[in-house]
């Protein structure tokens, strides 16, 4: 951590972007409950390394991947059953187990009063993810976009694209904090200085990406501060 009177030499990210299942909330684990229900609704469970393809991804891929895994053919009209059916479950698991990572709260609050705009940037769809939202504090974010509000969603660049337009900064000098492959890729095609929170080892990290553990001896964010994040952000960018 940089002394107090270091802090006004680093570099300030315009703006940070934040992912927000697996990064800011621990809700992996109940997207992987849904989509293990998901899977089975298509007749064949998937397997967890099956599963691992399906982190960050949007739910048309997600349910291609358990449809191709049933060896089913989906029908017009499928798609948005399915979406439906595993929406419902996600919001009932979100509604009695959602939690927020430990020090989250504390950090986004010493970033907002610092004057930092911050968005969340999720693959997961406007009727879902607006719960978790409005969990973690709205008050929060400049802005927030979801996997239904861009052309394509994550790995495509657009959601960050996006992000960084509505800022009005351009993409390098916005911070993106991510947990899967799918939202680090997306956020470094986008051109965006990207800190990844890998859970495991089995993430696929894209070369261009520092992980946390790299800055920090930790995989999680519990007890950094605002002044962490400006040092972590000025190395990486003095580093591109």
């Amino acid at each position: 951590m940089p002394h107090p009177d270091a802090v006004s030499s680093l570099t300030k990210p315009a703006a940070i972007f934040w992912d927000m299942d697996g990064t800011l909330t621990n809700s992996e684990p109940l997207w992987a409950e849904a989509t293990f229900y998901l899977s089975e609704l298509l007749g064949k469970r998937l397997t967890p390394t099956q599963r691992l393809a399906t982190i960050g991804a949007t739910f048309e891929r997600t349910l291609g991947i358990c449809a191709d895994n049933a060896g089913v053919t989906l029908q017009p009209g499928d798609s948005d059953r399915y979406r439906a059916r595993m929406f419902d479950y996600v919001k009932g698991l979100f509604a009695r187990k959602l939690e927020i990572f430990p020090g989250i709260p504390a950090l986004l609050d010493e970033l907002k009063v610092d004057g930092v705009p911050m968005m969340v940037t999720t693959n997961t769809e406007r009727n879902v993810a607006d719960a978790a939202i409005s969990a973690l504090g709205r008050q929060y974010f400049v802005d927030t976009i979801c996997g239904d509000e861009v052309p394509a969603g994550k790995p495509a660049p657009d959601m960050y694209l996006e992000a960084a337009r509505r800022i009005g900064a351009k993409p390098a000098q916005c911070l993106v904090f991510e947990d899967s492959a799918t939202g680090m890729r997306a956020a470094v095609d986008a051109g965006c200085v990207v800190i990844g929170l890998p859970e495991g080892d089995e993430v696929e990290v894209p070369p261009e990406v520092t992980e946390l553990s790299r800055l920090r001896d930790s995989r999680h964010l519990a007890g950094a501060q605002a002044c962490d994040v400006y040092e972590w952000f000025s190395k990486i960018s003095a580093q591109q």
